[in-house]
């Protein structure tokens, strides 16, 4: 599989300009894309409702549920766990607010486009896109920063409500769209199918132009009413037949493609994937392993890395995968409920002595092996781990050789709900 090449990874991926009330911008970030920020740059969320098995969680429409009172008992949504049990570690547990503090409105505010104010149970107002309400997270220390949560990992079925960054539009002419991936920010059709440039073409030039080629690599066709708008022109095929370039590259779909998002067309030499922009950079030290599902990223001895995802059963919904939250949960899938069962079969990843991330994405962070809560770096007797979006990573030891990912899916609903992934580059 081919990566983005060095100007996708450079280049940021376009918006569409929308109304904005006065102190919110536009932050490019490095998972996400183009994002809304307030005026000291932290990101916007929303929580949109979900259904659950059992129920739904989230803000419906124009109200906010996110309330600022500690929820203390299981709500039940998610089968076959009931409702009414205690939560762990009440004496610490905050509230919905405190960790998603609303984005407030000055009772002076007004609409702006999508823009809307929503008013609180409290009496308080809060601003709302798209008739969702907006937050803040707590996590996000940073302008640009998207650590409260992201559209990367999308679960889906018998999963959490899950918080997600929000943003303008990116700028796409119709019939494309922009899915966002471990390897950068996905250029796909409106069926979601991949789209492809070839190092043959020229500067808006099609040289795909023989039967055999076409016969595997269809242009992407543009209407005749089509007009070139931002990073996007339109080639001039023959008469009459027009295709879309993005970046001045004529765009292909590939026949042979049976798979939503596939990567398999970037296996014909001289043919890409085409990114709105790369994805960060993993640590140098790791390595990526061919495997019979698909390409793993991997620590520098090839072993498989795994993040952890949880949320827990509450109607706050709130994520339980940092090491700030409740290690109950963690406890109990990777060593059901033993601490030192969990230690023997997951390790932290370590950060040798030196190293540093190049991006914001991946970071080193200092753990107290004792309690396996992050503490303040150079801390007597902690070790320096690596991080993904501020969360430890993980290898499994029931992973003997390279390329191996027995601890993929480890967990409830395939480890969708509370559980270890691995993180696949690429599924075959």
């Amino acid at each position: 599989m081919s990566s983005a090449s060095a100007a996708e990874s450079s280049a940021r991926e376009a918006y569409d300009k929308v109304p904005m009330p006065p102190g919110f911008k536009v932050i490019s970030t490095e998972l996400e894309g183009p994002v809304f920020a307030d005026s000291r740059g932290r990101t916007l969320y929303k929580w949109p409702i979900a259904s659950l098995r059992n129920g739904y969680a989230g803000d419906p429409k124009d109200k906010s549920v996110c309330e600022d009172k500690v929820t203390t008992k299981t709500g039940g949504f998610m089968s076959p766990y009931p409702g009414g049990l205690d939560l762990p570690d009440l004496d610490k547990r905050k509230s919905c607010v405190a960790l998603w503090p609303p984005v407030v409105a000055d009772a002076k505010a007004k609409p702006v486009g999508d823009w809307t104010i929503v008013k609180r149970s409290d009496g308080t107002l809060q601003w709302a896109y798209d008739h969702q309400p907006l937050y803040t997270s707590h996590l996000d220390q940073s302008p640009g920063d998207t650590l409260g949560g992201t559209t990367l990992f999308r679960r889906g079925g018998d999963t959490p409500a899950e918080r997600t960054p929000v943003g303008p539009p990116t700028a796409l002419p119709p019939g494309f769209r922009v899915e966002g991936t471990l390897n950068g920010r996905l250029l796909v059709n409106d069926k979601r199918y991949s789209v492809y440039v070839s190092d043959q073409d020229g500067p808006n030039k099609s040289n795909c132009t023989t039967d055999v080629c076409l016969q595997r690599w269809l242009p992407v066709l543009a209407p005749e009413t089509a007009q070139p708008q931002g990073e996007w022109s339109v080639v001039q095929r023959s008469p009459g037949v027009r295709q879309w370039a993005f970046r001045k590259q004529p765009l292909y779909t590939y026949s042979r493609d049976t798979r939503m998002m596939s990567y398999d067309g970037s296996d014909e030499p001289g043919w890409h994937n085409v990114f709105a922009q790369g994805g960060p950079k993993h640590p140098r030290s790791f390595t990526v392993q061919n495997t019979t599902y698909g390409d793993v990223l991997a620590e520098r001895n090839g072993k498989t890395v795994y993040f952890y995802t949880c949320g827990d059963d509450s109607s706050d919904q709130l994520s339980c995968d940092t090491l700030e939250s409740p290690q109950q949960y963690r406890m109990a899938i990777c060593g059901g409920g033993d601490w030192a069962r969990c230690h023997q079969l997951w390790h932290f990843v370590p950060a040798a002595a030196g190293e540093k991330s190049d991006s914001r994405i991946w970071s080193i962070i200092s753990v107290d092996p004792t309690t396996d809560r992050q503490v303040s770096a150079g801390q007597a007797g902690s070790v320096r781990v690596w991080a993904f979006r501020g969360r430890p990573v993980y290898t499994y030891s029931g992973d003997k050789e390279p390329g191996e990912f027995r601890g993929h899916s480890m967990g409830e609903w395939q480890g969708r709900r509370n559980g270890f992934r691995a993180f696949w580059l690429r599924v075959i």
